[in-house]
């Protein structure tokens, strides 16, 4: 019993503090995201989550939602202009619920033709461990088409 306390206390203390460093890690990732809009001259709508939306073309096809399989044509980049990844012409094919949060939260904002940019804070992209060219922590910005609800 007297371990358990000082234990529960070390393991609230570390949660706090993980909570603080990811609602700090959401300011940045917000500072950015509004500089980039800012910077880019764009009308984007934020959900709530972090994430905001521009849409270009809302489309006029098929809805989807979050557990939609879709085909995507997409270019994705940092805020700084640089590609990490993109898509053929002819786009990819892929399940919502097998994406990034961003991308499932964000597709469905738009029907079969539509298209427009995401700008995903990197708790709904890689997060604190990055992923491949993705380092920890980053924006990420992805130019999408919607192309087919399948």
């Amino acid at each position: 019993m007297k371990y358990l306390v000082p234990f529960l206390v070390l393991i609230l203390f570390s949660a706090s503090c993980s909570k603080k460093d990811a609602e700090k890690q959401a300011d940045i990732d917000d500072q950015i995201i509004q500089q980039y809009i800012s910077d880019h001259n764009l009308s984007a709508t934020a959900t709530g989550t972090g994430l905001y939306v521009v849409i270009d073309e809302p489309g006029t096809g098929s809805s989807c939602n979050e557990s939609s399989t879709v085909r995507v044509v997409y270019k994705g980049y940092f805020p700084d202009g640089g590609i990490f990844d993109e898509s053929s012409a002819s786009g990819i094919e892929f399940g919502l619920q097998n994406v990034i949060k961003g991308w499932t939260e964000g597709i469905p904002h738009f029907k079969e033709g539509g298209s427009g940019i995401l700008l995903v804070p990197s708790a709904l992209g890689y997060g604190e461990n990055g992923g491949g060219p993705i380092p920890p922590n980053s924006v990420l910005i992805f130019d999408v088409e919607l192309l087919d609800v399948l």
